[in-house]
């Protein structure tokens, strides 16, 4: 039995470890092509280290284009869509979990097969709508769809919710809280690592996002950093080695907030339950 065991833990182990490789190949070639310079980019066989390390890519990264308007664009618009689902999806979700009210049910079989429409369909009716209003041009339609919901992440959170014990409910209601009070000082504590979840998915999203920015903004002083990464290429050609610097300092806030966060999950990945 113990043979068989480690032998399961040693292919469970390789699988990972080459899976691991495999996934991180593209960032690890990414870092290695920012680093040569030009005569060694595109050399055959390809060499992964590089002859000697060439920073002259990163200085054009963030001198060749607005690098840092840029950067705080994106922040922008990524602190604050994140803001925006970690407030109005746990209400909601909160709501079809806990909360008994007429058409609940039918409301959460609405929510859940707006996940189905593709954002191509809704892409010019949201265009006409913030064009109408004026918001063209602006951060806000990339922003405010988020302080209404997202479907994927109300129905995460509702899922999370719905596995929460009644009992806490009932022991507070019993303590004399209201329905606000058991929402904020019970119900939103423990669902912590949901909300990390539904946050970090959420930044990802934003951060990387091209198309969204690509259809509001025209302004390039509004430039997120994934159409400033366009102004590298031309008709011509392609500046490949301040493209893949550049590319590697987007890189680096993501990877920064996921260990940061991944700290969280562990610390509250275990939730109080009841004592009888």
């Amino acid at each position: 039995m113990n043979t068989n065991l480690k032998i399961k833990k040693i292919w469970t182990y390789s699988f990972l470890i080459i899976a691991g490789l495999v996934f991180a190949a593209p960032f690890v070639w990414m870092i290695s092509t920012s680093l040569k310079p030009n005569s060694q980019m595109f050399s055959y066989p390809p060499e992964w280290v590089p002859e000697y390390l060439y920073f002259e890519h990163y200085i054009k990264a963030v001198t060749d284009i607005q690098f840092f308007t840029f950067f705080q664009n994106s922040l922008i618009i990524a602190c604050l869509s994140t803001l925006g689902v970690m407030i109005s999806c746990p209400l909601a979700g909160y709501a079809f979990a806990r909360l008994q009210w007429k058409g609940r049910d039918t409301l959460f079989i609405v929510t859940l097969a707006v996940m189905m429409i593709p954002f191509p369909v809704t892409m010019v009716p949201l265009f006409v709508m913030f064009s109408k209003i004026n918001l063209v041009n602006t951060f806000l339609p990339m922003i405010i769809p988020t302080f209404f919901g997202v479907p994927f992440f109300i129905f995460l959170m509702r899922q999370f919710f719905k596995q929460l014990p009644k009992s806490l409910e009932d022991a507070a209601r019993i303590d004399g809280c209201s329905e606000l009070m058991i929402y904020l000082r019970i119900m939103l504590p423990l669902c912590q690592p949901a909300i990390l979840t539904i946050g970090l998915f959420q930044f990802m999203a934003s951060w990387n996002d091209f198309l969204q920015p690509l259809i509001y903004l025209n302004d390039e002083s509004l430039y997120t950093l994934q159409l400033g990464l366009q102004q590298f290429r031309s008709a011509q050609d392609t500046a490949w080695g301040p493209m893949m610097a550049a590319s590697v300092l987007i890189a680096l806030p993501i990877i920064t907030i996921y260990f940061f966060v991944q700290k969280a999950f562990i610390k509250g990945i275990s939730f109080g339950g009841v004592k009888g």
